[in-house]
């Protein structure tokens, strides 16, 4: 009985015996391959018996409806194993990521080369758009960041360079932190 208070029509019906009951359930679980012929050997009863019980109980439409339920119940519990893995996932993350920030928070911004400091910052940026569901932008960071080949600045703009980005990280790790 579901939760409805109704029989299933998979189950017991109020007018069907017990034995012509037993005889649907082996046809219902045979699957795929089922047939009353394989009934009536199964239960060692006449295939004549097995035909008019199928016709009298309808086994074919009972069957489907079983074949559905179990088709549902598969869906249902493949979605919540797919809820299941997305909350383990987002745990992992978790924690893998206050692992991450806490390191992060004992860097000297200072003893980064120019790569590091911008790769950083390039990260931060792209979790920060996911976070709010937008896309990535492709090279983004690295076109407006990178622009100029740091090889190319004087020791002077480097360091101009190597602040500017210091204050940059440290305005988005503080607002991380938040």
């Amino acid at each position: 009985m579901n939760d409805r208070g109704v029989v299933d029509p998979w189950e017991r019906q109020a007018y069907e015996s017990p034995q012509a009951f037993e005889a649907f359930a082996a046809y219902r679980d045979f699957g795929p391959v089922r047939s009353v012929t394989k009934v009536a050997r199964e239960l060692d009863k006449s295939r004549a018996l097995m035909g008019r019980w199928s016709r009298q109980f309808a086994w074919v439409m009972r069957a489907t409806a079983y074949d559905r339920e179990q088709d549902r119940l598969f869906l249902a519990e493949q979605a919540q194993a797919r809820r299941d893995i997305a909350r383990r996932h987002a745990k992992l993350a978790q924690a893998v990521q206050s692992k991450a920030v806490a390191r992060l928070q004992t860097l000297d911004p200072r003893e980064l080369s120019p790569s590091e400091l911008l790769r950083y910052i390039q990260v931060a940026a792209e979790i920060e758009r996911r976070a709010v569901g937008e896309a990535p932008v492709a090279g983004a960071v690295e076109d407006r960041d990178q622009g100029a080949d740091v090889a190319a600045l004087s020791d002077e703009e480097r360091r101009a360079r190597m602040d500017q980005l210091r204050r940059e990280l440290e305005r988005r790790l503080s607002e991380g932190g938040k």
